[in-house]
């Protein structure tokens, strides 16, 4: 009979062992389980981070695919067009004046300049009714020959096929600025043009 309680006694521990073994398994487990995924939630975000640095700083717009060519090229070497000398008389009044003109179009692209031979022509066309519209006056100035530059660019343009918006009269600008009570239509970024300078190669006014 002492020998079965002996027993007992030796045997009675062992349930509270096993179950404390148990609990620290399980909460060794919980730990593993929760830096797990914590290690699992960082890396998340550090890759969406990298992926935001990639495309361009997040939520930044990107640079359209001309800019970033550009920027990736600094060294790129323009091709340029030039064109048959113009004369024109001029829109003066009182008196004949004619100016003999000779221009050369910048383009970024190769294969503009070979489509510039193609529409010469109409660009010829376009840039003829530019000139006769000015007049001697305008042209002896130096910013009637830059605003002359970017008229030509325009009709230029125009001439190989592009939609090309007039910009607004300076006087319309005034006006709005003088009312700025009303709303202002939001203006349109101007495309990208073809030709991207106008130079003159000889510029006779007489």
């Amino acid at each position: 009979m002492s020998n079965a309680a002996a027993a007992a006694a030796a045997d009675a521990p062992a349930p509270k062992g096993k179950k404390k073994l148990i609990i620290i398994i399980a909460a060794a487990l919980l730990v593993l389980l929760l830096g797990g995924g914590a290690a699992f939630m960082m890396m998340g975000k550090k890759a969406s981070a990298d992926d935001e640095d990639a495309d361009g700083q997040g939520s930044k717009p990107k640079a359209s695919a001309k800019a970033q060519s550009k920027a990736a090229d600094p060294k790129a070497v323009p091709h340029y067009a030039p064109l048959e000398p113009f004369t024109v008389n001029l829109a003066d009044r009182e008196a004949e004046r004619y100016a003999q003109i000779g221009i050369t179009l910048e383009v970024g692209d190769p294969k503009v300049a070979d489509q510039i031979k193609v529409f010469t022509p109409a660009i010829r066309n376009n840039i003829l009714m530019v000139l006769a519209h000015k007049t001697s006056a305008q042209l002896l100035e130096r910013e009637g020959k830059v605003k002359l530059a970017e008229e030509v660019k325009r009709a230029a343009s125009r001439g190989l096929g592009y939609e090309v918006e007039e910009p607004e009269p300076a006087d319309a600008e005034d006006e709005e600025d003088a009312a700025p009570k009303k709303k202002r239509k939001k203006k349109a970024p101007e495309p990208d043009l073809p030709i991207t300078a106008v130079h003159f190669s000889n510029f006779i006014v007489q």
